[in-house]
């Protein structure tokens, strides 16, 4: 009996991670993947996009105003920009020298990125070209509202961070209270692991402080 608890242990453990790495698709980056890795490493990558965007913003801007074009100013980004700013960009810049449309080559990186501010920007970009409109203007008030939102971020971040500690301690704390009871009284806690009491109550306890996370996660989790 111990040894079917154990192989059913290890099969849902396996599950578990089969799931999570499962679906993993490599596309300039971690983009389009299927398994919350992916989506998490895309999160991340889309973040850090975010956050290079106000200062790509103000460098096509000043390439503008020095009498570039909005080519040449993509270029400035490229040479200029760190990754994965630059790196978006460069795929841009091949895909208008290979023949494909401006309007395609914007709205493409725009799906390719996931990020609103970008399509914020590419949509900006297109109008002003129908329309005629001065670019450089756009683009300073779109850094300058990009940059509020996120100065309302990191302090919406600061307040929850006590949430977020609560939530790591309460995940944690029985795991470790677990390997204590284990070096301190090993004669007790072995075979109460080993029994099919123990490796069930294991199960348990690891689902609910799962569902327990969750919920807070879901709770100190605010989008602005």
């Amino acid at each position: 009996m111990p040894w079917l608890i154990a192989a059913l242990f290890a099969v849902s453990i396996g599950g578990v991670v089969w799931f999570y790495l499962s679906g993993l698709k490599i596309k300039s980056g971690w983009q389009n993947g299927t398994s919350p890795l992916a989506k998490w490493l895309d999160s991340r990558r889309r973040d850090k996009f975010n956050m290079q965007l106000p200062e790509a913003l103000a460098t096509m801007s000043n390439a503008l105003r020095a009498g570039f074009s909005i080519s040449q100013a993509f270029d400035s980004v490229v040479e200029q920009g760190e990754s994965p700013m630059s790196e978006e960009f460069a795929i841009l810049q091949r895909q208008l020298r290979i023949g494909m449309s401006f309007e395609d080559a914007l709205d493409s990186m725009s799906a390719r990125v996931g990020s609103d501010d970008l399509t914020l920007v590419t949509t900006a970009i297109l109008i002003s070209r129908k329309t005629g409109g001065n670019v450089t203007e756009i683009f300073d008030k779109i850094s300058e509202t990009i940059r509020g939102r996120m100065k309302i971020e990191r302090k919406v971040k600061t307040l929850t961070a006590q949430g977020r500690m609560q939530g790591i301690i309460v995940s944690v704390m029985p795991f470790f209270l677990g390997i204590v009871m284990v070096i301190i009284k090993p004669g007790m806690m072995i075979p109460f692991l080993a029994s099919a009491t123990g490796a069930l109550c294991i199960l348990m306890m690891s689902a609910l402080i799962f569902v327990g996370w969750l919920m807070i996660r879901k709770i100190i989790r605010i989008r602005v």
